[in-house]
């Protein structure tokens, strides 16, 4: 059987390589548990200088999480998906935490787990065929694996628009808004990683050399009504403010979110609302963890997989059905600290 993470040093450059293409490269617990392998082998290796994170063929670089194992685990007693929060958050943290310089190369389909693989890299590069995105509220999820932390520090509310609606990022749009360093064209990514296997400590150089010209971020049009609009952090005021604007991109946005948990919308936003003044990385991924820990178990996650991912039907009949009705208490009580026993800690 083929490994579904390729982890192999080439000259001073530690690669992972995701290698579970029919599935775009979605993370599974082993997955997740191979690349920490790999973080603490070369820890303390000298002769691995930098890291390097690719995928091995195919369109995606990471489509996200295994959400089949994850929904068939929250229908019953969720073990399996906390064992797989546990160490997949782990995994984000320690490429956080990580002392030597990693780049992650984003050509392709980057959502979910793949935002969480490669934002923590210090340097990250998008191409002509990224499609960077955190689309959770679709399923009854919400942007986690970090999301709360990178969404928050976005420039004026394009974080909170962006967890809501689920919208998909093109290469120009990741690079100007900071969640790529680099734009690259795609047919030079090859060469790049070649050089940066030549050269480890000049690798901001190296993509400097090869950075192509990344075109317009069109999102960025819409700069001014995205702050206006989503300005509060309660999703009853989104709405009303939505509601209340006559423009097409109003209109639009507004039609988005109302197919997507009305729960989940609540969530992500509570999320952002806290990630923005978590002290420290470590902290944002504990209070992910709770909030992973019940949401998969609830209602909407298993309605979600079931319209999105089982049936393909594309709707999702979500309970409560309106922003009004996702009472306050709920929220509180998915964003309880679980019991020490039971939270998440960045090392085993």
């Amino acid at each position: 059987m083929t490994s579904e993470v390729l982890t192999l040093v080439e000259g001073p450059v530690g690669r992972i390589r995701l290698n579970r293409p029919k599935a775009l490269h979605a993370l599974t617990t082993a997955m997740c548990q191979s690349v920490l392998d790999a973080l603490e082998a070369w820890r303390t290796d000298d002769a691995v200088r930098c890291i390097l994170i690719d995928h091995a063929e195919g369109r995606g670089f990471c489509s996200g999480g295994d959400i089949r194992m994850l929904a068939d685990s929250g229908a019953k007693d969720g073990a399996e998906a906390r064992a797989f929060f546990r160490t997949e958050y782990r995994m984000n943290h320690r490429l956080f935490t990580y002392a030597k310089d990693s780049v992650a190369f984003m050509d392709g389909i980057t959502m979910g787990g793949g935002v969480g693989i490669s934002q923590p890299c210090k340097f990250r590069v998008a191409t002509e065929n990224t499609k960077l995105a955190m689309p959770e509220t679709g399923i009854g999820l919400f942007p986690d694996v970090g999301g709360g932390w990178y969404l928050s520090r976005l420039p004026g509310r394009i974080g909170q628009y962006l967890a809501l609606t689920g919208h998909r990022l093109d290469g120009a749009e990741c690079h100007a808004l900071g969640l790529a360093t680099h734009y690259l064209a795609s047919d030079t990514v090859e060469e790049a990683k070649r050089r940066i296997g030549e050269a480890p400590e000049d690798i901001a150089a190296v993509l400097d050399a090869l950075s192509a010209k990344p075109g317009e971020a069109k999102l960025l049009a819409h700069r001014d009504a995205i702050d206006r609009l989503f300005a509060s952090d309660r999703l009853e005021e989104v709405f009303a403010a939505l509601e209340a604007d006559s423009g097409d991109f109003a209109r639009d946005t507004l039609a988005t979110l109302r197919t997507k948990s009305p729960q989940t919308m609540k969530v992500s936003l509570k999320l952002l609302l806290d990630g923005a003044t978590m002290a420290t990385f470590e902290d944002e991924m504990r209070q992910e963890y709770a909030v992973g820990s019940r949401v998969v178990q609830r209602h909407d996650f298993l309605e979600g997989v079931r319209a999105v991912i089982v049936d393909k039907d594309n709707s999702p009949r979500w309970n409560p059905a309106t922003p009004e009705a996702v009472s306050d208490h709920v929220i509180d009580q998915i964003f309880a600290p679980l019991p020490e026993a039971e939270a998440w800690t960045p090392n085993d």
